[in-house]
Order: structure tokens, then sequence, then C-alpha cells
């Protein structure tokens, strides 16, 4: 029997954007199942999934500032939320409007294509809100089903299917380490709400030291480290990455990592804060092998998107910078970073999208016979790279003055040294763009693709240059977790 009260509950106000999604996500499996041509199904699927995207993003605007929990005290609605819920309808819909053009030259124009898109977004946008450990679980194995899938839509490329089954395996070690973790930690304090397992921890500091509590919070750590894609971690990514369609490519890159860091970003913060000291050390070694790893890797590669795999693993790694930190400060320089990366990456994807292919000779003089392109790739690239006016700079320089504000002077001069290395690679990129002769292979793209384009170059620039307004408030909703 259906319980109308439960429906009329007005907490279902904090799953409002999910619930939103998922209604559009389903629309568009129809719209693609009953569409009367190929031409239709690509219209209307791209179309509808974007109309969905803007819709949640308007009714993103009311429950700002908001502060609720809803199912037990499983999902909330905070500033922390809100922000990453945000960021991930903007990556989502810049994904969707890049696979307009691309799913089209690809043959892969099917609504179950945008469907994934959308469904893995919802299990994003839970893993931001989620305050239970079964709920981030869980929105967790919903985001990454989708991924797989999506992963594997060239069905006819051998790689896109060999990277499909790779990325499977890889989530399978995460969600076995994260689901074995979650035991522990229950098993050790019998409670899987965050807070609760931060107050337990702190009533009884006689457990600190308890065995099987410390193995949990060991094996959560270790699922997050698959998930984000940190050295050793990351063995099969750049696999996966260039096997994919590249603006789901630019979706994992981005989406992904913004999920999984806000996830483990809440359990940091509102569990294990209390074991800062203890894990510092191993997660400062961690960013370590993740910067020199990603960027030295990422210097011998003849493939665009393996070259911004190899980068997107050494993103990870300064943002580890920032969690070994461990202040408010570094923590709202996390977000603005994942805020920034996500713009100028999926960007970047975007322009591989409309090229159609990623190798170094398919780029060559795509800047001087596309200028629009070019000036895009130079914006995302130079925005990598740590150039200013734009955001990666500003980013960069947030999260390197966090760590040192903590006194991890080495640290950040290791970083900074990484983020000299990767100058050299991201302007490689721009060298064939311009310098390498010309191809020949014609590029077409429409203008869901400028529009992609515009969006992300504006969000790079406007995030560089005006960010004062974004940091107080990312500032005020990191204090919603402490």
């Amino acid at each position: 029997m259906i319980d109308f009260k439960a429906i009329a509950d007005p907490k279902l106000i904090v799953i409002l954007p999910e619930l939103t999604l998922s209604i559009f996500a389903m629309i568009v499996l129809i719209a693609g199942v009953f569409g009367e041509s190929k031409k239709s199904k690509t219209s209307y699927n791209g179309y509808i999934s974007f109309i969905g995207v803007i819709l949640t993003s308007l009714f993103m605007i009311p429950l700002f500032g908001k502060n609720i929990t809803a199912f037990n005290h499983m999902v909330v609605l905070d500033g922390f939320a809100w922000f990453f819920k945000a960021v991930i309808l903007a990556i989502t819909g810049l994904t969707i409007l890049s696979s307009m053009n691309y799913t089209v030259k690809k043959g892969i124009e099917l609504g179950e294509y945008y469907s994934l898109i959308l469904f893995a977004s919802v299990g994003m946008m839970l893993m931001a809100s989620s305050t239970n450990l079964i709920m981030i679980f869980i929105a967790l194995e919903m985001m990454s089903v989708a991924i797989y899938s999506l992963a594997a839509f060239k069905k006819t490329d051998i790689k896109s299917v060999e990277g499909a089954v790779k990325y499977f395996i890889l989530g399978a070690f995460s969600a076995a380490f994260l689901l074995l973790g979650i035991a522990f930690i229950y098993g050790s304090t019998g409670v899987l709400d965050l807070k609760e397992i931060y107050r337990y921890i702190t009533i009884y500091s006689e457990y600190r030291t308890n065995p099987m509590l410390i193995c949990g919070i060991a094996l959560i750590f270790t699922g997050f480290l698959f998930k984000v894609s940190t050295v050793p971690f990351h063995m099969w990514t750049p696999d996966v990455y260039e096997g994919a369609p590249s603006p789901i490519t630019g979706f994992m890159a981005t989406g992904v990592k913004a999920a999984a860091f806000s996830a483990f970003l809440r359990i940091l913060l509102s569990s294990f804060s209390s074991y800062h000291s203890e894990y510092a050390s191993l997660i400062a070694f961690f960013a370590v092998i993740t910067m020199f790893g990603g960027n030295l890797i990422a210097l011998n590669q003849s493939n665009v998107k393996r070259v911004l795999a190899y980068s997107s693993i050494a993103h990870a790694g300064y943002i580890l910078v920032g969690i070994v930190a461990g202040t408010p400060i570094s923590s709202s320089a996390i977000l603005f970073y994942l805020l920034g990366y996500g713009f100028m990456n999926v960007g970047a994807f975007a322009v591989l999208a409309a090229i159609g292919k990623s190798n170094f000779d398919d780029i060559k003089g795509v800047g001087l016979k596309y200028p629009f392109l070019g000036i895009a790739m130079c914006v995302f690239m130079f925005s990598m790279a740590g150039v200013p006016p734009a955001v990666g700079f500003l980013g960069k320089f947030y999260l390197f003055s966090a760590a040192i504000n903590a006194k991890l002077y080495g640290l950040t001069i290791l970083a900074v040294i990484n983020s000299a290395i990767s100058a050299y690679y991201y302007l490689r990129i721009l060298v064939y763009l311009y310098f390498k002769g010309e191809s020949s292979a014609p590029i077409e793209y429409n203008a869901s693709t400028v529009l992609a384009l515009s969006l992300a170059m504006a969000g790079v620039l406007y995030l560089g240059i005006l960010p004062s307004s974004i940091i107080e408030f990312l500032q005020k909703s990191v204090t919603t977790l402490l």
C-alpha cells in the first residue's frame, strides 16, 4: 500500500535534484525507444537530457543555504552537498552538449547513452549528500554501474570494450575494499552514521586504537584511493580513458573524481578528523608518488587522451596535498580546485570529441584550420598548466598556499616542481595544434559543441578572474562538516 504521507513529506526536497534527473533519465530512455528515425533520436535524446539538467539546476536555486536531513539522517542537504551537486550538474550538462555531435559521428546516438549519463549523475549527487556509510556505498555503485556501461558504449571498438572490462575490475576492487571497511567499522562501533562514528570515537577514546576500527579506516581509504586513481591504484585508468568515448572520458575524469572526493572528504571531516595526525604521513606519501607518477609517465605518451589521463592522476595528487594539510582553508581549496578542474578538463575532452581522434598526429594544425577549437584548447591547457588568469593558476595557488599555512613546505615544493613538469606536455599539445604541419582530416562540429566549449571557457576564465564570492561560499560550506 502506498504511503502518501511519506510522498508528501517536505523532506523529499533533499533529493529533489536526484528525483528530477531520474525522471528525465527514464523519459530519455523511452524517447530513444520510440524515436522514429536516427535523426529524431539524436536531437530528442540530447535535448531532453540537457533540458533535464537545466530544470534540475533551476530546482537547485531555492535549495541554496538550506540545511536539512532526511531519511533517518542518511541524506543531508547542506552547503557542502549543494556545491557538489552544482558541480556535477555543470559537468553533466557540458558532457551532454559535447556528446550531441560526437554520438552522431560515431554512430552511438541512442537514448541509453544519455540515460546512463543522467543515472550516473544521480549516483554522484547522492554520494555528495550521503551521511551514512551504506548510503555512500549504494550511491557509489549506482554511479559505477552506469559508468561501466558508458565506457564500453563503442561496442565495435576493442579498446572501448577492453577498457570497460578493466574499469569494472578496478571498480570491483574499490567496492570490495570499501564494503569490507564499512563492515569492520560497523563491527567495532555499531553505527554507520558519520557523525555517530565521530561521537563514538570521541566518547570511547579507549577504543580509538581498536585494531578492527583501524583496519576499517585503512580499507575505506584504500577503496577511495582506487576510485580517484592514485598511484599505485591507477593501474588501467589510462587504458579506460583511451577506450571510452571522449565526452565520457571527460565525464569520468571530472564527475567521478568530484563525487569520490566529496564522499571521501565528508567521511574524513565528519568521522575521522581526530585521526588526521596518524594518516597525514601516509596520504602525503601517496600524494608524492601520484604527482610524480602521473606527470613523468605523461611525458612519453603518443595519445592525447592518455596524456590527459595521466594528467588526471597527477591532479589527484595535488588534491591529496590539501587533504594532508587538513585545515578548513585547505578543504575549501580542494572544493575550488575540483570546480575549476571540472570546467577545464571537460572542455579539453570536448575539443577531442569534436576532432574525433586523439593521437598527436591527428591534431596537427587543428588550431590553424579551426581557430575556435584551437583557442578553446589553449585556454584549457594553459589553465591546467597553471597560467593566469585561468582558474588553474588560482586553484593551485589557493591549494599550495593552504599547504604552506599548514607548514608542509617540503610537500608544497614537490607539488610546485610537478606543476612545472606538467607544463611540458600541456605545451606539447599546443605545439602540435599549431606548429607541426596540418592534418588533412576534415572536422565537423555543431552548435552544441560551440556552446559546450564557450561555457567551459567562460567558467575557466570567470573563476580565475572573479573567485572571491565562490571561495567565501566554499569556506562556509566546509564548516558544516566540522
